[in-house]
């Protein structure tokens, strides 16, 4: 099934600035909203649509990618991207803070507060943020890497409750053990029956008589997890990838934050990289260059033999189909770029001079551009005018 455009789904424009998408997404989103629309489905895929739409044109990179890529750039969660089908669940505790929590009519109607629905209680997790750094070799070829993150982690003495034991749990009686309290409030749209958080517990349905000696009450404590990230072949530097529920824990037993990845690709002794192509400058010298050879030169799976043609002039290009990088979406891969420049020697000997004296006035050996030639050189100069 063909996806719907992102800017189509908000009704916004593809320039649309950061503050106009969020306000579309809030419009939506309240019209389809389950609440005001118990039991129907139609509605509900549409507010989940529009969830989908809001997680990437919120977000700086992945809107980036899917003006460049599309729909194929943000939906691959088997590759660690964020995007693609949401759940409920994903919604309420990403997107609750849209609906509440502004004064506004809505606030309570909505949940306020982040937005928790029934049956997920205490506070999510923050997001952790960490740098991995790769050589062109790795993004060439995908790359599994086992990071040390120090992180908040659930309390190991009292398995994340806070409580000293199993006797100093009491269910709330507040919220009578729900971790949501419901009120009917007078909105302009009538009587509204709200649900909100139990400002007793927080959600978490329990409260607690005396605290864990470890985590004094918390429910998390500071640790280090070594974490298995799985680097699909083609990242760009820059590229953020996203591992759901490896961030920080949640407190209360609430959900873990998500550990967000962001990509920087090293630099190469041998190669630039210009998006799925690398270029590689080679320096071959003159006499080369005149009367042709085969060199040797650098890829990213090991030295190959080029062949230079007789009468190569500096600048010209040549082309290993397939050397280059996959593309991240793995619908091809770029080429390397063999940028040929002539080495001219600093030092010479007598005999060297002698020879070259010789052939400075050769009539081979003045220079006689064709238009290809001089087409380059007079946009070079325009270049530098």
């Amino acid at each position: 099934m063909t996806k719907r455009d992102y800017y189509e789904i908000l009704e916004v424009a593809k320039n649309a600035d950061a503050d106009t998408i969020k306000k579309a997404y809030r419009k939506i989103a309240m019209k389809y909203h389950p609440d005001r629309n118990p039991g129907d489905k139609a509605a509900e895929e549409k507010f989940k649509e529009a969830a989908e739409a809001y997680e990437v044109l919120s977000d700086a990179d992945k809107r980036a990618r899917y003006d460049r890529y599309g729909h194929d750039a943000v939906s691959g969660n088997a590759r660690g991207f964020q995007g693609g089908s949401m759940n409920m669940d994903d919604i309420f505790s990403q997107f609750g803070d849209i609906f509440g929590d502004d004064g506004g009519p809505f606030s309570s109607f909505f949940g306020g507060g982040g937005g928790r629905r029934t049956g997920q209680t205490g506070q999510k997790g923050t997001n952790l943020r960490i740098k991995v750094a790769l050589t062109l070799e790795e993004i060439a070829t995908g790359v599994n890497k086992k990071i040390k993150v120090k992180k908040q982690v659930k309390c190991h003495n009292c398995a994340g409750t806070g409580a000293k034991d199993a006797n100093s749990v009491k269910s709330c009686g507040t919220c009578q053990g729900s971790g949501y309290v419901r009120q009917v409030r007078n909105t302009f749209l009538g009587q509204m029956q709200t649900t909100a958080v139990c400002p007793t517990c927080h959600g978490a349905g329990k409260t607690v008589t005396a605290t864990c000696h470890v985590c004094k009450g918390e429910g998390v404590t500071h640790d280090a997890e070594t974490i298995d990230i799985d680097i699909p072949a083609g990242v760009e530097g820059g590229m953020q990838l996203s591992m759901r529920g490896k961030g920080n824990a949640g407190k209360n037993g609430g959900p873990a934050g998500d550990l967000l990845i962001t990509i920087e690709e090293q630099a190469h002794d041998h190669f630039t990289r210009d998006g799925m192509n690398i270029i590689h400058d080679c320096y071959i010298n003159f006499a080369d260059a005149a009367l042709g050879t085969s060199i040797e030169v650098p890829t990213l799976d090991g030295r190959v033999k080029v062949k230079i043609p007789p009468a190569t002039q500096a600048g010209k290009i040549l082309r290993l189909k397939g050397k280059g990088l996959p593309s991240v979406q793995e619908y091809g891969r770029g080429d390397q770029l063999i940028n040929i420049n002539i080495w001219t020697p600093r030092d010479l000997t007598a005999e060297e001079k002698a020879i070259l004296e010789k052939l400075r006035h050769a009539p081979n050996f003045q220079p006689k551009p064709t238009k290809e030639d001089k087409g380059f050189f007079e946009r070079m100069k325009e270049m530098f005018q």
